[in-house]
């Protein structure tokens, strides 16, 4: 079949980067994380000493993007490619609650977007590719011939994110995820460069109630629509 590019959008924790991997592997397709990326400028500006709880000088990070590469490399243990920032492997450390605390901050930055959409662009120059993150098909992809838009209560996003973090982070309370889920949800929606919003042609899932194998039955039935529309 004809091979197609996948944008998925929507908000944070609803389980777009699951479902992307997911996807991309059993279509045999480039899986893009557009949200590690944005993730990987946060950690490089967090240790500049750029962001903080105190504040957030965002010339010198602005000054400084010609310092950050990025890159992915595939991982067979794991199935996908992970992010490297700088030629350091950092997929791990860049899923911590105090990235995720700053993130939007980040990515709201009008130069910091402009230059993770151009790569982004560039990654998907040719078909099969799966990319998720905010924006994919408003603006990094807008004519995808599949774009969904995922979305979930911010009560259910912020216990899954919970439980994700618990072990390796057992000083955490729910209350503290949630809190940062909500506000994640309102600097996403309302930053004036590419804000969070469906694309009109974008097909909305709720998956509040629904289980991964659900999600993935119900877009895998979705492409291979696609696929024959071609």
């Amino acid at each position: 079949m004809k091979k197609i590019t996948i944008a998925i959008d929507g908000f944070s924790s609803t389980g777009k980067s699951t479902l992307a991997k997911s996807l991309a592997k059993s279509l045999g397709y480039v899986y893009i994380d557009t949200g590690a990326m944005y993730r990987a400028v946060t950690l490089f500006a967090m240790r500049k000493g750029f962001i903080s709880d105190k504040g957030f000088d965002q010339e010198k990070l602005i000054e400084s993007l010609d310092q950050i590469q990025l890159h992915f490399e595939y991982n067979p243990e794991k199935g996908f490619a992970e992010i490297y920032l700088n030629n350091e492997n950092v997929e791990q450390v860049i899923r911590s609650l105090e990235v995720s605390g700053f993130v939007s901050v980040i990515a709201a930055v009008s130069e910091v977007r402009k230059k993770l959409v151009e790569q982004q662009q560039n990654f998907g120059n040719t078909k099969g590719v799966v990319m998720d993150g905010r924006d994919i098909g408003t603006v990094v992809f807008p004519n995808a011939e599949l774009k969904i838009f995922m979305s979930a209560s911010a009560q259910i996003r912020a216990q899954r994110r919970f439980d994700e973090l618990k072990d390796s982070s057992p000083n955490i309370t729910y209350q503290q995820v949630y809190q940062n889920v909500v506000q994640r949800d309102a600097i996403d929606s309302s930053r004036e460069d590419s804000p969070l919003i469906k694309a009109q042609d974008a097909i909305e899932v709720d998956n509040s109630q629904m289980s991964i194998e659900d999600q993935f039955e119900l877009i895998t039935g979705l492409v291979r629509q696609r696929q024959l529309e071609q």
